[in-house]
C-alpha cells in the first residue's frame, strides 16, 4: 500500500489544500486546522456578542472556499494561506454575497515577529475542550463576513492546543506496554526538536555519577548517600512526569484527533453506489492521509497500527470516524445536495453502522495519532504503508 493523497485544512471546515509532502507533528500535519471561523451572534442584553463555532454540516456555504498554502522560503518569512471564494452556481436577487470570484491572502504564521498583545484573545471551545485563539482583525473578518453575508471572526490558534477528551488518545487506549512507553518517552530526548531537555538530562546524569564516585572516595556516611540517592530519584521522577506532560496527546482545531486516515478502496465503494458517471469527492470525508492498495473496502476498520515511509513512522489508529450531514454538501451550490449526491449519508446508513458505540451513524475512516518518535518526520505522497497491527474486532466509540 502507498500514500496516494495528503490534505491539510489550514482553516477548519473550508476546502483542503492538497500537498505532496508534509511535516508530521503530534498535533497533526503542520499547519492543519490552525485557523477557525466563528459566527458573531448578538444576544439580547449582553455586552459582548457570542461567537458560534462554524462547521461545514451547519454552514454548508463553507464549501465555497478553496485553500492553498505557500510555505515560507526563509526563516524570517511567515508564508501564506491563499483563499479563493467561488460564489454559488445559483443565487437569488436578495442574496447580498459577492457574485464574482474573490481572493484573500492570510499570513500562515501571523504571530511571527509580532507580540500576542497586538491580537484580541478569544476562548474557543469545541466538544467541551477549550483553548485560546487570536482574533485576526478587521481586514480578514470583513472579507469573510462579506462572503458569508453575516458577521464572522477569523481566529488563529498560534502555539495553543486542546485536550483530547474521551478515549481516543493512545495513552488512554494502552496500546504500548509500560517498558515500551518508557523507552519511547526517554529516547524522545534524542529527537532533533527536543530543545534543551537532552542537555539538562545529560548534565544531571553526569553530575550524579560524578557525585557518586566522590562520595565513595570520601567514604561518606550511609545516611548522606541515602539522602543524595533519594534526591536523584526524585529529580528523575520529576523529569519523567514533565516528559509525560509535554508528550500527552493534544490537538488543534480538529474535532477529535490529529489525523484522519481513509482508504482509496473504500472511497471507490461509495462511488459505486452512485449513478454511472458520478464520482464521490474524497475530500468530503475530510481526510489527512489517503491510502491506496488495500485489498478490500473498509478493511481499515480493523487497522490499529501503520508504519509509513522510509523513516518508518508509526500511526496509531485508535477510533472510528462516525459521519454526519457534511457528506451531503454540494460543493457547487454551498448547500445540502439534492438527488443522489445529497443522499450519501443515507446510502452509508444501510451497511456502515458498524460501531456499537454510535449505532445511528455510519463509519468511514479512522482517527489516528502519531507515535511520539515520529514527531518532526516528513510524510510524502508515494510513501509505502505497512499494516503492522490489526484488531480482532472493530473499536467501539467511547470505550
Amino acid at each position: 500500500m502507498k500514500v496516494s493523497q495528503l490534505y491539510v485544512y489550514p482553516i477548519k471546515s473550508l476546502r483542503p489544500a492538497e500537498i505532496a509532502a508534509g511535516t508530521l507533528t503530534g498535533q497533526g500535519l503542520a499547519f492543519d486546522r490552525c485557523f477557525m471561523l466563528l459566527k458573531v451572534e448578538s444576544g439580547e442584553g449582553e455586552a459582548e456578542p457570542k461567537l458560534k463555532n462554524m462547521h461545514v454540516p451547519h454552514f454548508p456555504e463553507m464549501s465555497l472556499f478553496q485553500t492553498a498554502i505557500e510555505l515560507p522560503s526563509t526563516e524570517s518569512e511567515s508564508g501564506k494561506v491563499i483563499i479563493t471564494y467561488q460564489p454559488p452556481s445559483s443565487m437569488n436577487e436578495e442574496d447580498t454575497r459577492p457574485r464574482e470570484t474573490r481572493h484573500l491572502e492570510i499570513p500562515l504564521q501571523p504571530l511571527r515577529g509580532k507580540s500576542e498583545k497586538s491580537f484580541r484573545k478569544l476562548t474557543v471551545a469545541m466538544h467541551q475542550s477549550s483553548t485560546t485563539g487570536y482574533d485576526m482583525g478587521a481586514e480578514y473578518n470583513e472579507w469573510f463576513s462579506a462572503c458569508f453575508g453575516f458577521p464572522v471572526v477569523l481566529a488563529y490558534l498560534g502555539q495553543n492546543t486542546r485536550n483530547v477528551l474521551g478515549t481516543l488518545a493512545p495513552e488512554k487506549r494502552n496500546h504500548e506496554s509500560w517498558w515500551k512507553f518508557e523507552w519511547n518517552l526517554w529516547t524522545s530526548l534524542l529527537k532533533r526538536d527536543a530543545g534543551w531537555w537532552p542537555l539538562l538530562v545529560a548534565m544531571f546524569v553526569f553530575n550524579g555519577v560524578y557525585r557518586g564516585v566522590r562520595l565513595v572516595q570520601e567514604r561518606t556516611t550511609p545516611i548522606e548517600v541515602v539522602v543524595i540517592a533519594v534526591a536523584i530519584g526524585a529529580i528523575l521522577v520529576g523529569i519523567h512526569f514533565a516528559l509525560r506532560h509535554l508528550q500527552r496527546s493534544r490537538i488543534t482545531f480538529a474535532d477529535c484527533a490529529p489525523y484522519l486516515v481513509v482508504s482509496e478502496k473504500s472511497v471507490h465503494d461509495v462511488s459505486a453506489r452512485l449513478p454511472d458517471g458520478e464520482i464521490m469527492d474524497r475530500t468530503k470525508f475530510r481526510p489527512n492521509i489517503v491510502v491506496s492498495g488495500a485489498e478490500t473496502a473498509y478493511e481499515e476498520d480493523f487497522w490499529t497500527e501503520l508504519v509509513v515511509g522510509p523513516s518508518r513512522v508509526r500511526l496509531l489508529l485508535t477510533g472510528n470516524c462516525v459521519r454526519c450531514q457534511s457528506l451531503n454538501v454540494d460543493y457547487q451550490t454551498g448547500k445540502i445536495g439534492t438527488g443522489e449526491m445529497g443522499a450519501i449519508l443515507k446510502k452509508l446508513m444501510k451497511d456502515r453502522r458498524v460501531d456499537r458505540g454510535a449505532r445511528f451513524s455510519p463509519v468511514f475512516g479512522r482517527y489516528s495519532f502519531l507515535e511520539r518518535t515520529g514527531w518532526g518526520e516528513t510524510i510524502r505522497v508515494g510513501d509505502e504503508v505497512e499494516i503492522v497491527a490489526r484488531g480482532k474486532e472493530r473499536t467501539v466509540t467511547g470505550k
